[in-house]
């Protein structure tokens, strides 16, 4: 009995189609990190364009051109749809990753007072009552779900592919609002703690637990713009509290975007939406797509998961190599034990049919293997050191680029609507958290 000849077409166009993306994903890649750290200065701060920006803003380019490439290397749309499938399973290398970063301050968090405990809830509250509601207001709709429960960082990436794919309403939103942090938030961050510093309405150690949302940037633009308002004494205080927010946002983050923050946020937009909701022209970006192209969804069975964690694994060590010169051998352990952690998680995750999120498994084992609790934790963190968070991150945002080109014409349609938001969110989960800080204080 011979073969379903369109099954075997099928399965033909997926390894071809997978094959060129990491062929493309290796030179975007390689070409970003040549490129390196651009610094633009633009007010009070600057704008540094890393390579995973680069990494990003290349693989959008090659989507975009894929009709006037030869048809051997052009990104079709059915590529770029398994390029966003790839990223969902990638992202969780970035989570092990993150996990190994974090396991070994696991007893500072637990020392933390109760006002860095509790600020936590405001970063991921704050973003929700204030970016969700200019969200619906401006015509933005179940985008704004992914654009709002959180600030955008990598972990809520991973948590919104998890989720709902990052094909999806809710993958452009959050894609949205990371582009925007990313690029600008920073320097946004900088302007509006410094003034919100210089009224003296609130104590500045409650402004230093704010400016810890995450992100490493934005926490050093925002803390440095409070502590230059400040005593030497105090300055000091203000950088180290704010380095222990972030830390704990870094560390508990995952927990909170994927168990509080994401829940609340879509309730709010179910209860919201028919009471405050508009129609604008943003409102048809969604239907606009779906009306173009009905893209089928693309699951990778176990196959295609170890071949989405071997990539961003080993093109995490063509970054590491490119950008230092050299690659340890203590760099091919590392990466071993992110996708060891990865297919642990997995597999945690299917054993409990799914009901805790295979982002949570695989950064509770991540966070085990470098924790106090671990008997081999120093020999495992030094070897994780061998390879940076940045060369995790920047082949995550080269599948993001080479699958985003299916989605410009969603983006173009939420314009500038979505950069307010983003903002809105970044200042709600800084002032939030200062609220709360503050009442601790």
């Amino acid at each position: 009995m011979s073969a379903n000849p369109t099954l075997a077409v099928g399965q033909d166009r997926a390894v071809s189609d997978t094959v060129k993306l990491y062929f493309w994903a290796a030179l975007v890649l390689l070409i970003a990190e040549l490129i390196g750290s651009v610094s633009i200065p633009l007010g009070p701060g600057k704008v540094v364009l890393l390579p995973m920006i680069w990494a990003l803003l290349l693989g959008a380019a090659i989507g975009l051109a894929s009709t006037r490439l030869p048809q051997g290397l052009s990104v079709s749309r059915s590529a770029q749809v398994r390029s966003a499938a790839i990223l969902q399973y990638a992202l969780l290398i970035f989570i092990a990753k993150l996990g190994l970063v974090v396991g070994g301050s696991l007893p500072t968090v637990i020392a933390a007072g109760w006002a860095l405990a509790f600020q936590e809830l405001g970063h991921f509250v704050g973003t929700i009552l204030l970016g969700l509601p200019v969200a619906l207001l401006l015509g933005i709709k179940r985008e704004a779900i992914g654009a709002t429960f959180s600030v955008g960082r990598e972990p809520s990436l991973a948590i919104i592919g998890e989720r709902y794919g990052m094909d999806s309403p809710e993958g452009r939103g959050v894609l949205a609002e990371y582009l925007t942090g990313t690029l600008i938030g920073a320097v946004f961050m900088a302007i509006v703690a410094g003034f919100i510093a210089s009224l003296n309405i609130f104590h500045p150690y409650s402004l230093a637990m704010g400016a810890g949302i995450g992100s490493g940037s934005i926490m050093a633009a925002a803390a440095g713009a409070v502590a230059a308002q400040q005593t030497p004494e105090v300055a000091k205080e203000v950088m180290a509290l704010a380095a222990a927010a972030n830390l704990i946002t870094t560390t508990l983050g995952t927990y909170f975007t994927l168990f509080i923050s994401l829940p609340l946020a879509v309730w709010g937009y179910r209860v919201l939406e028919p009471r405050i909701g508009r129609t604008t022209k943003a409102s048809f970006a969604q239907s606009a797509v779906d009306q173009t192209v009905v893209d089928e969804p693309v699951e990778l069975g176990w196959s295609g998961r170890l071949s989405a964690w071997f990539a961003a694994a080993g093109l995490a060590l063509l970054g590491t190599f490119v950008a230092t010169k050299t690659l340890p051998a203590a760099a091919l352990i590392a990466v071993a034990l992110m996708i060891g952690a990865a297919v642990v998680g997995e597999l945690l995750c299917q054993l409990f049919r799914r009901k805790v999120p295979a982002v949570c498994w695989v950064s509770l084992v991540a966070m085990f293997l470098t924790s106090p609790w671990c008997p081999l934790a120093p020999q495992i963190t030094a070897a994780a050191n061998s390879v940076g968070v940045l060369a995790v991150i920047t082949p995550m945002l080269a599948f993001a680029g080479l699958s985003i080109a299916k989605d410009i014409p969603a983006f173009r349609r939420l314009g500038w609507r979505i950069v307010v938001v983003s903002l809105t969110a970044g200042f709600g989960t800084f002032i939030g958290a200062v609220f709360i800080a503050e009442l601790f204080h």
